[in-house]
């Protein structure tokens, strides 16, 4: 019976270990996917576009000033990458795809996404968030 129960354990820290390599491991590899997809979806003409739209924009303009003064060290993360991985860990893909899907026909607005990304995320990760806005624009 002792020999059953330690077997049965083992199996089951085995599983554990498989289940969270694949969920690090996963996230890993979508927020990987999603960036991808990002890059090869804006050409010149769209990253002019919506830089210009950024420059136009007030309150884009007040979070990309207000991170500029940002200490990178204190922050959670500091690159697209790192972003990523938090965004699909904390909001998830697909409703992340259904947010962008709904910003394309426009039946979200700029207000509720970000309420419901602020929602889910804490201080210190938006401050993050803003950085590598304020990082990537001034690339």
């Amino acid at each position: 019976m002792k020999k059953f129960l330690t077997i049965t354990a083992i199996i089951l820290v085995l599983i554990g270990a498989a289940g969270y390599a694949m969920w690090h491991f996963g996230t890993n590899i979508a927020s990987e996917k999603i960036i991808e997809k990002v890059e090869s979806n804006l050409d010149d003409e769209k990253l002019a576009e919506v830089k210009s739209y950024i420059e136009n924009d007030a309150m884009v303009q007040e979070m990309v000033s207000e991170a500029a003064t940002t200490n990178p060290d204190t922050l959670p993360f500091q690159t697209k990458e790192e972003a990523t991985r938090v965004l699909i860990k904390k909001v998830g893909v697909t409703r992340l795809l259904e947010i962008q899907e709904q910003v394309q026909t426009g039946s979200i607005s700029k207000d509720e996404v970000l309420s419901e990304i602020e929602g889910k995320l804490s201080e210190d990760e938006i401050s993050a968030l803003k950085y590598v806005l304020y990082k990537e624009l001034n690339k």
